[in-house]
């Protein structure tokens, strides 16, 4: 599962989906929230401790010897060969692997899984990726291997690639979106989660309830209706609608654009919006949930494109509180309230995130939300500190 936005979002419902019809489906999620056994699951629940040290130790013997003749692998190369092991070993019946980055040089590329899907391509990691959603689009589509059935939301200039790959390797492809023969458009949209109106080339799926909240999730579930169906077709698991209902109503998605009540904050929306597009998508929700001006505590990892991510965010007029996790990479807030005056708006800096949520909290009017975006590290370290879970492993 490749894409700039939304692999974790399709990873979700489509998990949910099938974990109701019964199945026993692994994923790989990324990048964590609080603990790293989050990127080892089964059925939805991370590995625990003692079973998550167990499948990193089984692998360390090989990565001795592949730095001995290749030098050492990367972090992400090792989990990734932990994870694999891991669900290969616990016989799942259906893994749910999501790409780091990119695609092409990916160590989850080492994989064929059978069904490729590819959600967007956007801007984002241009550094590693390259400047244009074409050159970006060419990064993502080498996950389409031969003999796949692929899916893709995509749709634009990063799309050309996609529809190449498919038609060099006569690769089947699925595509979900406006006028494609997979989608859905919003019908509903509260703090409970989402309401669509859904289609399929056998039919449509009126008043299907979304567990996620957001606007941007009408086209993450058009993309997870492609996939069931890739994924019924290659491995002949059948879903009916209500097993379909039933499961895409109890997706969950921790710390994308998921609400938490808690009894010091008060309301807190979490969104891992770290990039323009779904900065823009995190914005377009809260429009349409008629929320503007409310406070927004932000901060920003280097190599991100912040001051599109400030543009897309700036028709809100968030009451911007800058922080920054303890991080080198993290941008110092002071830089990111500078990049925020240039647009012509004003706000202040806190450096510690959660006297940033405190501050923002007391900034808050009424029953307004308070909102925390820009990085999902960010997002991780509060949500930790919000459901009492801040585990370090």
């Amino acid at each position: 599962m490749g894409g700039t936005n939304g692999k974790g979002s399709v990873v979700a419902f489509v998990g949910a989906v099938l974990g109701a019809a019964g199945l026993r489906v692994g994923t790989m999620p990324k990048p964590h929230l609080v603990s790293y056994r989050e990127r080892i699951a089964i059925g939805g629940v991370a590995l625990s401790p003692e079973r998550f040290s167990a499948a990193i130790a089984r692998v360390l013997p090989v990565v001795d010897r592949v730095s001995g003749a290749l030098g050492p692998p990367t972090e992400f190369e090792v989990l990734t060969a932990a994870a694999f092991l891991e669900l290969a070993t616990a016989q799942v019946d259906l893994a749910l692997v999501e790409v780091g980055m990119g695609g092409r040089l990916d160590a989850t590329n080492a994989a064929d899984l059978g069904v490729a899907a590819i959600t967007n391509v956007q801007h984002d990691h241009e550094a590693h990726l390259g400047p244009t959603l074409a050159r970006i689009g060419a990064e993502k589509a080498p996950i389409i291997k031969r003999g796949n059935l692929a899916v893709t939301g995509a749709s634009g200039r990063g799309l050309r690639p996609i529809l190449d790959r498919c038609a060099a390797f006569d690769v089947p492809l699925r595509r979900a979106g406006p006028r494609q023969p997979y989608g859905a458009v919003v019908r509903e949209l509260s703090w409970e989660g989402t309401l669509v109106d859904a289609w399929t080339p056998v039919g449509r799926v009126p008043g299907l309830r979304l567990g996620l909240l957001g606007a941007h999730q009408a086209a993450n579930a058009g993309v997870a209706l492609a996939l069931l169906d890739a994924l019924a077709q290659r491995f002949g698991i059948e879903v009916d609608e209500a097993t379909l209902r039933r499961g895409m109503a109890s997706a969950r998605w921790p710390g994308r654009m998921e609400p938490l009540d808690h009894p010091r904050f008060g309301r807190v929306l979490l969104d891992g919006a770290h990039n323009p597009a779904g900065a823009a998508a995190l914005a377009e929700t809260l429009a349409a949930l008629e929320r503007r001006g409310m406070p927004l505590v932000l901060g920003a990892m280097r190599g991100k494109d912040v001051g599109a991510l400030l543009r897309a965010l700036a028709p809100l007029r968030p009451r911007m509180v800058f922080t920054s996790v303890d991080d080198p990479r993290a941008h110092a807030p002071v830089e990111l309230l500078r990049a925020w005056g240039r647009i012509g708006h004003g706000g202040e800096t806190v450096e510690d995130p959660v006297r940033a949520l405190e501050r923002a909290t007391a900034l808050r009017r009424g029953d307004e939300p308070v909102v925390v975006a820009g990085s999902l590290y960010l997002v991780g370290a509060l949500r930790g500190v919000l459901t009492g879970d801040t585990e370090s492993t």
